[in-house]
């Protein structure tokens, strides 16, 4: 990466605090920031990837998300005029958008999304261990407080999602069911070989968790 193009990082990585500042649903800035270092370390071992193409979508992806934005358009329209404010160019913007257009699990599950390039594949891969581990755990805590989930109930099993519609349709939704629901499906969707060795390890770890919070829920731990 030369150094217009670690500038045009840095104003992007501004750009982005300011749009997540007040994030409350756990993709903040911290969430984004732990991506990126993912993709940093995932980087080293995939040398044909873009280092800036990687690192911009990175850091941008949720800069539009639908979960946090209720006009997407409009939210994308101000990422790409802040892109071309910088002077990232039409080809790269292209790049950059088609990865965060078509990385999300709600696309590959229920959508039909492009093919992601290595580049869109580490960023998918270092957005989705973000999604699995110990901070995953709490990430879903926060998200279902914010949005008013159940934390649990036995009596209600995991959901057999089909749609996107059903995915985020919160009825019949408890925060526990969401790691079956999505979070320990993420291990079998990983690309690069880094990122599938990691995943092993937070996969483990989230299963390690959720069946010692169900053994105590039920008095079944002493």
């Amino acid at each position: 990466m030369d150094q217009q193009e670690s500038t045009q990082l840095a104003a992007l990585d501004a750009f982005m605090r300011q749009t997540l500042a007040e994030d409350e649903t756990g993709h903040d800035t911290g969430h984004i920031d732990r991506v990126i270092q993912l993709a940093e370390h995932i980087l080293q071992s995939e040398p044909t990837a873009d280092e800036f193409i990687t690192l911009a979508a990175a850091t941008l992806h949720d800069t539009y998300d639908d979960k946090l934005f209720d006009d997407v358009e409009q939210a994308k329209q101000r990422v790409a005029d802040e892109m071309t404010r910088v002077g990232v160019s039409e080809v790269k913007q292209n790049a950059i958008f088609q990865i965060i257009d078509n990385m999300s699990w709600s696309k590959q599950r229920f959508g039909n999304p492009e093919p992601l390039d290595i580049s869109g594949q580490i960023v998918q891969d270092a957005d989705r261990l973000e999604a699995m581990g110990m901070i995953a755990a709490a990430r879903v805590i926060q998200y279902g407080v914010q949005a008013h989930h159940i934390l649990y109930d036995p009596a209600m099993p995991p959901r057999d999602l089909k749609t996107k519609a059903d995915y985020r349709n919160p009825a019949g939704e408890t925060m526990i069911n969401h790691f079956d629901e999505k979070l320990f499906l993420l291990k079998d969707y990983l690309n690069t070989d880094e990122a599938k060795r990691i995943g092993t390890i937070r996969d483990t770890a989230m299963h390690q968790f959720v069946d010692q919070f169900k053994a105590e829920w039920v008095g079944e731990d002493y």
